[in-house]
């Protein structure tokens, strides 16, 4: 018996004021809170946490899109990803001078307690990746 398996899967990324991708891909890397998670067609259900970090989205034609995502959920079913993000910037959108201004308010930013504590290592960890991001869009 022969199955007829699929080589890409639907992936949708959405933020609270637009949708930003809806597409089909190959391969989808998703920066999930503890680390990077690869995803393939037919995975298995699953539900994560997402962190700060890149999206690497592998399409059927061969190209690939990068989108810096900050924060959210991520779902795989029915061979469909879709990611709740609060942001999902092209990295060829990504400012870099706004980003290195970020991470030195961050660094500078007085953090009492761990919630504040918390709150300031996310805003350096974003502005950090942003500026990675951004220095590889350049080279």
């Amino acid at each position: 018996m022969e199955f007829d398996v699929p080589d890409s899967f639907a992936c949708v990324v959405v933020t609270p004021q637009e949708q930003v991708l809806d597409e089909q891909v190959k391969y989808a890397s998703v920066p999930a809170h503890d680390g990077l998670l690869g995803v393939a067609p037919q995975r298995a259900a699953m539900v994560i946490k997402l962190g700060d970090g890149p999206l690497r989205l592998e399409l059927p034609g061969g190209e690939a899109r990068l989108f810096f995502i900050g924060g959210g959920f991520a779902q795989m079913r029915d061979n469909r990803l879709t990611l709740l993000t609060d942001t999902a910037t092209p990295i060829d959108q990504i400012d870099a001078e706004a980003a290195q201004q970020d991470f030195d308010a961050a660094q500078e930013g007085q953090a009492v307690g761990d919630a504040q504590v918390e709150r300031k290592q996310r805003a350096l960890d974003s502005a950090r990746v942003r500026l990675r991001l951004s220095r590889e869009r350049s080279t």
